[in-house]
């Protein structure tokens, strides 16, 4: 059995409800169960959330919430591997065959359904114990600066001062949209970013990060510009 898992909790300090907050027309987390059914890639979508009316959007849209998510896994401490090995260890208890399982988070409104099938591919064909959603740096990340307290200007490696962009190593950064793992990696808690993960490639355009109100008003226009350029 392949389990798809959407950690939502309902106390979302920055944005609240965000989880639920209309985006572009629906509740967010929509677009992350919709991806997933879509994908054709899961026997079950389920969400972890300790918040009921998350659960009425959540089941509203196709996905199952079969547990209320214990509250000592459900505050501003808890970490998504927590919560994704109490989701397998309950499912389990069940007596689910659970064979993989992907973390989607449940602010993701640019997920790609077809992302997740080559996610689960790659996993399966490389035999490696992660695969999730990864975006290219836009700039050399070699070349970064910092600031001190006074505002002076340092490079965080000097040594690649004059070192031209092209001659760089490219970089890439965690999308935050998708985990693609084997279950005893999320049950044995172990890194996901190291040697025995991978990587689905994503566009630039498709990630976006919304943490504030401004990260939120932006990724609704990057969403309308897309479907426009789109229809």
């Amino acid at each position: 059995m392949k389990l798809a898992i959407i950690p939502a909790r309902g106390g979302s300090k920055r944005i609240p409800r965000k989880n639920i907050k209309e985006f572009c027309g629906k509740p967010m987390i929509a677009y992350s169960i919709e991806a997933a059914l879509d994908s054709g890639c899961f026997d079950k979508v389920i969400v972890s959330t300790d918040d009921k009316e998350i659960a009425t959007i959540a089941e509203l849209y196709g996905a199952e919430v079969p547990f209320v998510r214990p509250p000592e896994i459900s505050d501003d401490y808890a970490t998504t591997i927590q919560v994704v090995a109490h989701a397998i260890r309950w499912c389990e208890a069940q007596n689910w065959p659970i064979e993989a399982v992907c973390c989607i988070y449940a602010t993701a409104p640019f997920i790609d359904k077809d992302d997740l099938s080559l996610g689960y591919s790659k996993m399966v064909a490389e035999r490696v114990e992660f695969v999730f959603s990864a975006a290219l740096f836009p700039f050399a990340i070699q070349r970064a600066i910092e600031l001190s307290a006074k505002g002076e200007v340092t490079m965080i490696q000097p040594g690649h001062a004059a070192t031209r962009s092209q001659d760089l190593t490219e970089s890439y950064h965690d999308a935050g949209q998708f985990y693609w793992g084997q279950k005893t990696a999320f049950l044995d808690n172990k890194e996901i970013f190291a040697k025995h993960s991978r990587i689905v490639l994503v566009p630039r355009e498709r990630v976006q990060d919304i943490d504030t109100h401004e990260d939120w008003q932006f990724a609704e226009t990057l969403y309308h510009a897309m479907n426009s350029r789109v229809n």
